[in-house]
C-alpha cells in the first residue's frame, strides 16, 4: 500500500508540474500575443502614428506623396475637417462620407465612428485632421473612462481569480484521485492477500467493478486449486495408510521370529524402517498440507514456555537417545514466568523437528542446547548444535524456503528441508519468526521469535 499511496505521490507532483508549466507557456503565449498587438496598435503603423505623420505632412492643401502612399497601402483614407464643419481636403473619402458637420457630430464621430468607420482624429491648426480605417479593423470604446478604485483592484481581482482556478483544479485532482485509491485500496489488499496464500472476497462498484470481479475469481480458482490439491494428499496418505500398516506388520512379524535365518531378519528390520520412514513422510505431508491451507485449527493455551520446554526435553530423555548424543537446557530466569499463548502440541513437534534435525545429520553425535531468552517483547528459542553444520549453498537453500516436495532423497531420508517446512509453517501460525545459522564443521542453529503472552504474575 505504502508503494501505491507514493505513485499518487508522485502524480500530485506531476500535476502540479504540469500546472506550472502550463503557467509558464501561457505566460510566454501572452506576451508574445501583447507584444504584436501592441506592435500593431502603438507601432509605426499605429493610427497614433498616422495621424502624428499624416497631420505633419498636412501644409493645407494636400500631404506628402510618401505620407500618402502609406496611407493607401494601409487601407486607410483621410480627410480635414475646417472650424466651420467644412471638408476643405480628403484622399480615398468614401462617397457616403458627408463633406460638413456639426459640433455635435464632431462629438460624436471623435469616440466612435463615421457610417460605421472607425476613425481617428488630430487637432491641428486651423481645424481637425480624421483618419478613416475599414470597416470591422477597430473597435472604439464610446466610454472612456474607469474609476481608480476600479483600476488599483482589477490586479488584486486577477490575481484572486487565479489562485481559485488553481484551488479548484487542485481539490478536482484531489477528489479525483481519492475516489481512485478508496476504489483501489480493497482491489490492491486482495491482490496481496492472494499472493500471501489468503481467501479473498471483495465488493467494487463503479468503473473498478470487472476489475474485482476478476479478482474474485480468481481466488475462487485458487481455493479450489488449494483445497483441490490438499485433498488429494489426504486422500493418496489414507490410501497408503493400509498397505503401509500390512506391510510393518509382515514386517515386524518377520523381524521377531529369532529361528529365522539372519538375511531375512536384517531384510525385515530394513523394511521396518523403511516402512516408519514412509509412515513419518505421510504424517509430514498431512501435516504441511494442513498448515499451508489454514486446515489445521490451532488449540491454544496460555502455557508458561519453560515448562513446556522442560516437558518435551523429559519425554525426549525418557524415550532414550544414543549415549553420543546430548540434550541441555538453558532457560534464562528473566522468562521463567512468561506465558505463550499456543498450541503445546505443535510447539512441541516443532522443537522436535529441530532437535531430531540435528540428530539425524550428525551420525557421529553431537552435544544439543535449547536455550530459551527474551529480545523485547518476544521470545527467544535457540536450538542449536555443534555438529557437521551446512555448506554455504545448502543454507541459502534452506532460507530460500524450499517446497515440501522437493525435500526428500530417493532414500525417503527426511532432509532439513521438510522437517524446517513443518517447523516454518508452525512458527508463522503462532506469528513468529525463525532465522537459520550454521558453517561447515561449526554447527546449525535455529532462532525462533515468538510473542510473549503475560508474564504468570500478571494473569
Amino acid at each position: 500500500m505504502k508503494s501505491f499511496r507514493t505513485y499518487i505521490s508522485k502524480q500530485l507532483s506531476v500535476f502540479l508540474g504540469l500546472i506550472f508549466a502550463l503557467i509558464f507557456l501561457n505566460s510566454i503565449m501572452f506576451g508574445w500575443t501583447f507584444y504584436n498587438i501592441m506592435h500593431k496598435d502603438y507601432g509605426s503603423e499605429s493610427p497614433q502614428t498616422m495621424l502624428e505623420e499624416t497631420a505633419s505632412s498636412f501644409d493645407g492643401t494636400d500631404i506628402s506623396s510618401k505620407v500618402a502612399e502609406k496611407l493607401t497601402r494601409n487601407n486607410i483614407w483621410a480627410f480635414f475637417l475646417n472650424e466651420d464643419g467644412v471638408v476643405t481636403w480628403s484622399h480615398n473619402k468614401p462617397k457616403k462620407v458627408p463633406n460638413t458637420y456639426k459640433i455635435k457630430d464632431v462629438a460624436v464621430f471623435a469616440k466612435g465612428y463615421i457610417q460605421d468607420y472607425p476613425v481617428f482624429t488630430w487637432e491641428c491648426d486651423g481645424g481637425i485632421m480624421v483618419l478613416g480605417y475599414p470597416k470591422d479593423s477597430y473597435t472604439k470604446i464610446t466610454s472612456n473612462y474607469f474609476s481608480l478604485d476600479a483600476i488599483r483592484k482589477l490586479p488584486i481581482f486577477i490575481l484572486i481569480m487565479f489562485c481559485l482556478d488553481i484551488f479548484l483544479l487542485f481539490i478536482a485532482y484531489f477528489l479525483s484521485k481519492r475516489k481512485i485509491v478508496k476504489t483501489t485500496e480493497p482491489i490492491i489488499a486482495a491482490i496481496k492477500s492472494l499472493s500471501d496464500g489468503k481467501s479473498v472476497s471483495i465488493s467494487v462498484d463503479g468503473e473498478l467493478a470487472e476489475i474485482a470481479e476478476g479478482v474474485n475469481r480468481a481466488a475462487i480458482i485458487l481455493d479450489r486449486q488449494n483445497q483441490a490439491r490438499a485433498n488429494w494428499i489426504s486422500g493418496v496418505s489414507h490410501d497408503i495408510r493400509t498397505p503401509l500398516s500390512m506391510i510393518m506388520g509382515y514386517a515386524q512379524r518377520i523381524s521377531d521370529e529369532t529361528e529365522r535365518e539372519s538375511l531375512i531378519h536384517n531384510e525385515a528390520v530394513i523394511i521396518s524402517k523403511q516402512s516408519m520412514k514412509i509412515k513419518e513422510l505421510v504424517q509430514d505431508l498431512n501435516l504441511v498440507s494442513q498448515l499451508e491451507y489454514s486446515m489445521q485449527p490451532l488449540k491454544k493455551t496460555k502455557v508458561r514456555f519453560s515448562v513446556l520446554l522442560r516437558s518435551y526435553v523429559a519425554e525426549l530423555l525418557n524415550e532414550g537417545i544414543p549415549e553420543k548424543y546430548s540434550i541441555n537446557l538453558e532457560v534464562s530466569l528473566s522468562v521463567e514466568q512468561f506465558l505463550i499463548d499456543c498450541d503445546e502440541r505443535l510447539m512441541k513437534r516443532a522443537i522436535g523437528n529441530l532437535v531430531q534435525n540435528s540428530i539425524r545429520h550428525n551420525p557421529k553425535g553431537c552435544e544439543i542446547v535449547i536455550r530459551l531468552d527474551s529480545v523485547g517483547h518476544e521470545f527467544e528459542l535457540q536450538i542449536k548444535d555443534n555438529g557437521v553444520g551446512l555448506s554455504e549453498k545448502r543454507l541459502r537453500e534452506l532460507q530460500e524456503i524450499p517446497h515440501y516436495m522437493e525435500s526428500t532423497d530417493e532414500r525417503l531420508d527426511l532432509r532439513h528441508g521438510l522437517g524446517l517446512i513443518i517447523v516454518r509453517q508452525i512458527i508463522i501460525a503462532h506469528e513468529g519468526k525463525i532465522k537459520i545459522d550454521s558453517e561447515p564443521n561449526r554447527g546449525y542453529a535455529t532462532t525462533i521469535f515468538l510473542p510473549i503472552s503475560v508474564p504468570i504474575k500478571n494473569r
